[in-house]
């Protein structure tokens, strides 16, 4: 399943016919055993004419009641049919029921709305005692708000329109401010100036809450609010902010506050020239490891992917594939590097990128390689006794040796195994019988380039079973060799 289906709330549909007039609503259960409901009212936009139901509500974690606005399949504000007020008594007794239901109080419920949504919201949470309002651009005159901006809506509320029946709904809103309808509510009113209808539908208004003592005007003075369809989206983060709040019995106090003090075209040249000055990743003047094994695009067995490559001035690599960490092999003074999964690798294509790392962690240029995992050496018959372990040990060349030429020879040790192969780049170079006490040396029937080279080496057995692979990092020179580490040639020792 999906992160984002997980984050889905599961709703439930249902149709209040208790009241005078049936009421469609959706359900969402609180996550965590949290006690509190959220009723949402929409806007005259919302979708389905169910507010908020977009997914801005998936990660709250109170009860939800979405309340639709449509009545004979025309909006009301959830208030009347031909000045008939049994769609508000009908809305008002389905919040009332789904709170009983959830053995809640007036105390633990939020009412949430913006525009028309938002005068429902500080309508029902005022007249019928409603803890917390959280209401974005309301419209104080629904009357007026009805004529000139939704026509639709108005002649289904009002029957005819009249200039009688506009003030009556422009005074519902009012007259319970004025009336001090609970003064004991937490009101969240969010407005901007950058609504065209803030100075006639809001601010005429704020002064008749002064006997409110937990009234909060957040008031958003941004130059991003470009219209009063934009006031809502672009205070979202405060509008949530809020609601999380109020739904955990937080209730904070703000009073009143303005904000929105954003610099959309602020000169940055001063960040960007600290952030490229400080950056993490050095790509210009650190250099992207060297990666020759595996070759690119070359097709191997799961067990014998080994990494090898150069990465000057990093004491490390950092190895990814699909944004996961693979691994992080230490960088020898000399810059070289290798490494091997402790797992095989899964069959098919495979995209693995790396980077250097230095000692004040630094970071390269990335580089990138791509190999194919083809099917692995087929396993032995179960009912068979299981192939010996085989382990192999290169003495010589030693690591990091510098040898002479033309011709170097390898010699080691490995017992159990019948040969030893060896490869450079992905190609084959040859291979060598191993003796019956282990013993084992190869010389190649070529001249070898001076220079620094990474020969690989596999033990294999008579079963098909195969040692770990072994790099070998040594360079060809002159006659005047550097001694390897122990510096013998013998096996045994």
């Amino acid at each position: 399943m999906s992160k984002t289906a997980q984050n889905t709330r599961r709703t439930v549909t249902g149709v209040d016919a208790s009241g005078p007039v049936p009421v469609e609503y959706r359900f969402s259960h609180a996550r965590n055993g949290n006690r509190h409901l959220v009723v949402v009212f929409a806007n005259a936009g919302a979708p389905e004419d169910y507010g908020m139901s977009g997914g801005v509500l998936d990660k709250v974690r109170a009860n939800v009641l979405w309340v639709r606005d449509s009545f004979d399949g025309a909006n009301s504000s959830y208030l009347c049919k031909g000045m008939d007020f049994g769609i508000e008594q009908s809305v008002a007794g389905l919040i009332a029921r789904v709170m009983s239901a959830l053995a809640l109080t007036p105390d633990e419920c939020t009412l949430i709305g913006s525009s028309k949504g938002g005068s429902a919201a500080l309508y029902f949470g005022l007249k019928y005692g409603y803890r917390n309002i959280v209401t974005s651009v309301p419209r104080f005159l629904i009357g007026t708000y009805l004529r000139e901006s939704l026509p639709a809506a108005a002649q289904p509320m009002m029957g005819e329109v009249t200039e009688d029946k506009v003030r009556f709904l422009d005074s519902l809103l009012p007259d319970l401010v004025r009336g001090r309808a609970n003064p004991g509510a937490n009101i969240y009113l969010v407005s901007s100036p950058q609504d065209e209808e803030h100075t006639r539908q809001v601010e005429p208004f704020l002064g008749l809450f002064r006997g409110y003592e937990r009234f909060n005007l957040v008031f958003n003075d941004s130059t991003l609010v470009t219209g009063s369809a934009k006031v809502v989206p672009h205070n979202v983060p405060v509008i949530m902010g809020l609601l999380n709040l109020l739904v955990d019995g937080i209730s904070p106090v703000i009073g009143g506050v303005r904000y929105g003090y954003e610099e959309p075209g602020r000169d940055t040249s001063g960040i960007e020239a600290y952030l490229s000055a400080t950056s993490q990743v050095r790509g210009d003047d650190f250099p992207a490891p060297v990666v020759l094994m595996p070759a690119a695009d070359q097709r191997l067995p799961a067990h014998a992917v080994r990494f090898v490559g150069s990465a000057p001035r990093a004491v490390r690599v950092s190895i990814w594939e699909d944004g996961k960490f693979q691994g992080s092999p230490a960088v020898a003074p000399d810059g070289s590097w290798s490494w091997l999964r402790d797992k095989p690798w899964g069959k098919g294509r495979h995209v693995v990128r790396l980077f250097g790392v230095d000692a004040n962690n630094f970071h390269s240029g990335r580089s990138e390689v791509v190999f194919t995992v083809v099917d692995p050496v087929d396993a032995p018959d179960p009912v068979s006794a299981p192939a010996r372990p085989l382990a192999l040990t290169v003495t010589s060349p030693g690591a990091h040796q510098q040898v002479p030429g033309p011709v170097p020879r390898f010699a080691g040790f490995a017992p159990g195994a019948v040969r030893v192969e060896f490869q450079e780049a992905g190609m084959s170079l040859g291979a060598c019988p191993v003796a019956a006490d282990g013993n084992w040396s190869w010389e190649s029937n070529w001249a070898w380039n001076e220079g620094p080279h990474f020969v690989e080496a596999v033990a294999v057995g008579a079963g098909g079973n195969a040692s770990a692979w072994i790099s070998v990092p040594f360079a060809v020179g002159g006659s005047y060799p550097v001694p390897g580490p122990g510096g013998y040639s013998d096996a045994r020792h």
